[in-house]
């Protein structure tokens, strides 16, 4: 009896293969590579004093940005706090900053370059801290989708409208075809926008905020909405169904503000009686709709600080978030709690750490430039007409 011998097989990794197995690297994918340099111990008990030396030594050559999902030990470091376009917007108002060190994602640091000076540089304390909505639109993906839309015969009538969580490549995507990139704050004015340019609109990356934007606040149906699969030919659409589409929406979403359920609203109702419930436009279409209110990171914490005391509020987006208000709001009888009873922080905001922060600021002070991400001049100059459009909208 004898044995069959196993044989090697002459497979080659494919590039995506050995990215998601930290092999190789990407610049034009939100999936990050691994920091260089030695980071310090997170066990260190001296990394809050290291972090304020090391930016005490740079004083006014750096600017910290701190996005709202980060952690409590690297957001006491931040100058100035916010959502992604108004951080990267107070970033281009510091000009005399040579180094702006973005405690966020990829995305947003790559937005905080396009609308900064050539002088400046922006930096991520670690490049791993991609975002799993952005990498769900690609430029080849993309492209590829505006080739079944012209063979469709509607891409001279379709504007695309991009949420600012998305890639420099999917921003300049958007600027050479006519269209504008949105906030969770400002999606219905730019659909209004879109809908005078053309009759169609392709939004990217984000099928949840398109749509609820679309059927809540400009009425219109679930029916005049298709969802674009980029991983099925044709997008898994007919031609037709594009032809009869007001709204096509990408095959995307946040991995956060996606794992929020109606049963989840139900059952907060249940264990807390007159709670509001108050979520971001990210969450599903049937969430949404369930809620009391519904808004951007910085609704959300409007609506809490005009809160009256004593009330009682569930909240739909990122528990970092979700903790900080609950803290802050304690004093003033506020209940805040969050709305899935399952924990769930953005695994890719949090990657940015106290260490990743230390050993950012120490590099910097000793002169030493890293994690410095930087938009070519090309894609940079379509990204930033697409958000110009923006900034113009009434």
């Amino acid at each position: 009896m004898t044995t069959a011998q196993p044989q090697e097989l002459d497979v080659q990794p494919t590039p995506l293969a050995l990215l998601l197995l930290g092999r190789e690297a990407d610049p034009r994918s939100e999936r990050g590579v691994e920091c260089p340099g030695d980071l310090p111990s997170p066990s260190d008990p001296d990394l809050v004093a290291r972090a304020r030396a090391a930016k005490e030594r740079l004083g006014d050559k750096v600017f910290v940005l701190g996005h709202h999902y980060q952690r409590d030990e690297v957001i006491q470091f931040a100058d100035v706090t916010g959502d992604s376009f108004k951080l990267a917007r107070d970033a281009a108002a510091r000009p005399e900053a040579e180094y702006i060190v973005f405690c966020g994602v990829h995305f947003m640091a790559e937005s905080a370059d396009i609308l900064t000076g050539d002088d400046q540089k922006v930096v991520l304390p670690d490049l791993a801290a991609g975002c799993s909505m952005a990498d769900m639109a690609t430029a080849e993906q993309v492209a590829e989708c505006w080739d079944v839309l012209t063979e469709a015969g509607i891409a001279e009538r379709v504007v695309p409208v991009s949420y600012m969580n998305s890639s420099a490549d999917i921003k300049a995507f958007t600027g050479r075809h006519g269209g504008t990139i949105c906030t969770s704050s400002n999606a219905e004015r730019a659909l209004q926008w879109a809908f005078e340019q053309g009759d169609k609109v392709l939004f990217l990356p984000d099928q949840h905020l398109g749509r609820n934007t679309a059927v809540r606040d400009l009425g219109m149906s679930l029916d005049d909405c298709v969802l674009y699969n980029p991983h099925k030919p044709g997008g898994g659409l007919t031609a037709q169904q594009l032809r009869d589409a007001k709204m096509i929406l990408w095959r995307g979403h946040c991995s956060v503000h996606g794992r929020f359920s109606l049963e989840s609203v139900e059952d907060v109702r249940a264990r807390i009686p007159g709670v509001n419930v108050l979520v971001h436009p990210e969450c599903r279409h049937e969430v949404v709709a369930a809620a009391d209110q519904v808004g951007s990171t910085e609704y959300i914490i409007k609506a809490l600080e005009a809160a009256p005391a004593g009330s009682k509020w569930a909240i739909g987006t990122e528990l970092n978030l979700v903790r900080r208000l609950a803290n802050r709001f304690a004093p003033e009888g506020k209940e805040i709690v969050f709305l899935d009873r399952t924990v769930c922080f953005c695994s890719t905001m949090n990657r940015i750490d106290l260490p990743h922060l230390v050993w950012t600021l120490e590099s910097l002070a000793d002169g030493k430039l890293v994690n410095r991400i930087e938009v070519d001049r090309e894609t940079e100059r379509y990204a930033k007409l697409a958000l110009e459009r923006m900034l113009a909208l009434p």
